[in-house]
């Protein structure tokens, strides 16, 4: 294995038998969602990160897949020690819906009639991606998602989580993105669709029966709408840079209409291998999606995230002229009004949009300190058993076998924590034959509260010799409990 990289990985496929009704109205009979995994879902299923690809990404975001020598996309970011740590973090990405890379899309089959849907498939939008998404984290068993994450249309789908599905992630990341679609941008796509459907190969959106060497589908269209988007994620300084005026294998100009410059050079060749590898049906639908997205309310996008809950990091990138940074600006100001939780940092680049995938140092760094910025209530267990005082050993004994935990807090009638017992308490009581809750629990507890970071509670679980604390309100009220096992998947033994 590559140091730091999560080594060879496999693609996993979730089908769903079940109608999903769109934003539309329209129904998908059933789907399938791809997608990809790195790192370990830890006991208590609450270290779960989602990231969310852009227009042209996949599941594939990290590590090698057989017989590949070509890492995933954000494979800089993702793996043991960098800021989606898989050694801390199990990490989730898949294809969104109208995609191509595996889930269910306008080249996939439309069981109705037995053909691939092509330009019958329903129109998605950012929101249905999501409510994809959260069938697979359901089927996942996973309560609530430490983090949801993204850059570009990823953080899009981010955004939409947060206002879908509060309460189900701790943390939001957004990088080069925004909460709605502007002129400008619906512009950009609406000319790459017009490419697109403007090749006579596109035939109405219905040519994967006719693909072959001779008829490849309509390669050309997309093609040219890959070079216009393209140019949409440099900038005037990246391009000057990397091309500036030079000519492409040539000594001077040839006064007609073959490639003299190096940059038309370029921008052929990401247009053609584009369409090796991506669908230019599945071109339309995502970027139609795109240009739909919206998350004001009444106009206003302080009303449209009124109701979320998360903490949020907004990141731009200072050279973005796609996504500019007084976008991410926008999110941070309503995010703010509505007093919430919110970090934002500018990447200064040179490299526009493209930055968040390319600026890996800046971005690893950003959301590695983001991530660790943890708190007890973000790993803490809420739903916690519970025992009255006064009890005896024997139903104690039972009530933790049945549950299935070591630890049991003990609560006064008025609801107030006055002990703690453990397994290990109940093993002293069977050989000493203590009968009473209260000759073995222990009363002089220790305990944390919501907000304390989570480092000072590793520290005081080491110094007391203890595995677990019940975490108590200012009213000394249980409201949760915190287990080293928890604390290990995010700090290390070591550390603790």
């Amino acid at each position: 294995m590559i140091k730091g990289s999560v080594g060879t990985v496999t693609t996993h496929y979730y089908h769903h038998s079940s109608p999903l009704v769109l934003e539309s109205g329209d129904t998908l009979p059933s789907l399938t969602i791809a997608y990809e995994t790195y790192g370990k879902l830890n006991r208590d299923r609450n270290n779960a990160i989602l990231i969310c690809h852009a227009l042209s990404g996949d599941a594939h975001i990290a590590g090698f897949l057989e017989g590949e020598d070509k890492p995933g996309w954000w494979d800089a970011i993702v793996g043991p020690g960098k800021a989606f740590d898989t050694d801390r973090y199990f990490i989730i990405c898949s294809n969104v819906i109208g995609g191509c890379k595996g889930s269910t899309g306008p080249s996939s089959t439309n069981p109705a009639t037995g053909k691939p849907y092509g330009a019958k498939f329903p129109v998605i939008t950012i929101q249905d991606m999501v409510h994809a998404q959260k069938l697979l984290i359901d089927n996942l068993t996973i309560p609530q998602l430490y983090a949801v994450a993204g850059g570009s249309m990823g953080g899009m789908q981010a955004l939409q989580w947060t206002v879908s599905y509060p309460d189900m992630m701790k943390k939001a990341i957004v990088i080069a993105a925004t909460g709605y679609s502007t002129p400008q941008q619906i512009a950009f796509n609406e000319v790459g669709r017009k490419a697109i459907i403007s090749d006579p190969e596109w035939n109405g959106g219905n040519y994967y029966d006719t693909k072959s060497y001779d008829a490849p589908g309509p390669v050309k269209g997309l093609a040219l709408a890959r070079m216009v988007g393209h140019i949409t994620y440099l900038s005037d300084e990246s391009m000057h840079a990397k091309f500036g005026r030079s000519l492409q294998s040539k000594d001077r100009i040839g006064f007609d209409f073959s490639t003299d410059f190096a940059v038309e050079s370029y921008l052929h060749h990401q247009g053609d291998t584009f369409t090796q590898r991506f669908d230019a049906n599945s071109y339309l639908y995502i970027t139609k999606a795109i240009d739909y997205f919206d998350l004001t309310k009444d106009g206003s996008l302080v009303k449209g995230l009124s109701e979320v809950k998360a903490g949020f990091l907004v990141i731009s990138v200072s050279s973005d002229w796609l996504y500019p940074p007084y976008q991410s600006q926008e999110i941070v100001s309503a995010l703010t009004a509505n007093e919430r939780e919110v970090r934002y940092s500018e990447i200064r680049s040179n490299y526009g949009h493209d930055g968040f995938l390319l600026e890996a140092g800046q971005v690893n760094y950003l959301i590695a300190q983001f991530l660790s910025r943890t708190v007890v209530s973000d790993v803490m267990i809420r739903d916690v058993p519970t025992i009255e005082e006064g009890a005896t050993t024997a139903v104690t004994a039972r009530r933790m076998i049945n549950l299935e935990v070591n630890h049991l807090p003990v609560l006064s009638g008025d609801g107030h924590l006055v002990g703690i017992v453990t397994s290990w308490d109940i093993a002293k009581a069977v050989a000493k034959n203590f009968l009473w809750l209260d000759e073995i629990m222990s009363k002089n507890v220790h305990t944390t509260t919501p907000d304390e970071p989570i480092e000072a509670a590793a520290k005081k679980m080491e110094e007391h010799s203890i595995s677990a604390l019940p975490v108590v309100d200012a009213d000394q009220r249980l409201i949760g409990l915190i287990t080293s096992d928890a604390i290990s998947i995010l700090v290390g033994r070591g550390n603790a």
